[in-house]
């Protein structure tokens, strides 16, 4: 009812929801002409969204959404958990291929790895859920930046290939595969990986593991097709 309405909260929460995808970085210029408010009012409000989390400044000003929204998302997604459709996936590669397999999402400029099933070999590249790794380097770093649509060295290659490869970009003993993984409407849900010492990632397991990893995201895509 519109007397239950508190128009403090709804502005607040305006503010928040102006920031999309492709708008996850704006100036207080932008915000103002996308909420239509005041950069007063704009100032007040993100005072009190900084002081809780909500909402974050950058060192030259522009503001983005705060770590608060991922600690809700995350209490969100406990009812619609991607884990057991994912962890699974993880499984069957890591077994089949004897490799590192990860499921990775973007997170505004960096990647983080959201379910991991380290393989079983003694010596073997090992990352702990959660971890939070640049986007500039590694194979699942060029597949969520070239299947978000953006345009750079070696994206449009990555798309009309499907998938990537690194040899040794983020730690010179390491390699990686990456496929993507996306929703219905095309929009991307995350990367499908494996990683491993470089010296075994030759050419034939690199075509072994590729097709394996376009299968696996393939059923994955299906399974996941109603969430």
């Amino acid at each position: 009812m519109a007397h239950d309405r508190v128009e403090a909260v709804e502005r607040a929460l305006t503010l928040l929801d102006v920031f999309t995808e492709d708008d996850d970085e704006l100036t207080l210029a932008e915000l103002a002409e996308k909420t239509g408010y005041y950069k007063s009012t704009i100032l007040r409000l993100s005072r009190s969204l900084e002081r809780f989390g909500y909402l974050t400044r950058q060192p030259a000003g522009d503001f983005r959404l705060g770590p608060a929204l991922w600690r809700l998302g995350s209490l969100y997604r406990r009812g619609f958990d991607l884990g057991e459709y994912v962890r699974p996936v993880l499984r069957r590669l890591r077994d089949e291929t004897g490799e590192t397999a990860s499921f990775y999402i973007r997170d505004g400029d960096v990647r983080v790895c959201l379910y991991r099933q380290n393989s079983n070999r003694e010596i073997r590249h090992h990352l702990d859920e959660g971890a939070r790794l640049s986007l500039e380097h590694g194979a699942a770093g060029k597949v969520l930046v070239a299947f978000s649509g953006k345009d750079g060295p070696g994206l449009e290659q990555v798309r009309a290939m499907g998938h990537a490869v690194s040899m040794g970009e983020r730690d010179n003993d390491v390699a990686a595969l990456a496929v993507p993984v996306r929703k219905p409407d095309g929009m991307l849900r995350g990367a499908l990986a494996l990683s491993g010492l470089i010296t075994r990632f030759d050419q034939d397991f690199q075509d072994r593991g590729i097709a394996v990893l376009k299968r696996e995201a393939r059923e994955l895509e299906e399974n996941l097709k109603g969430i």
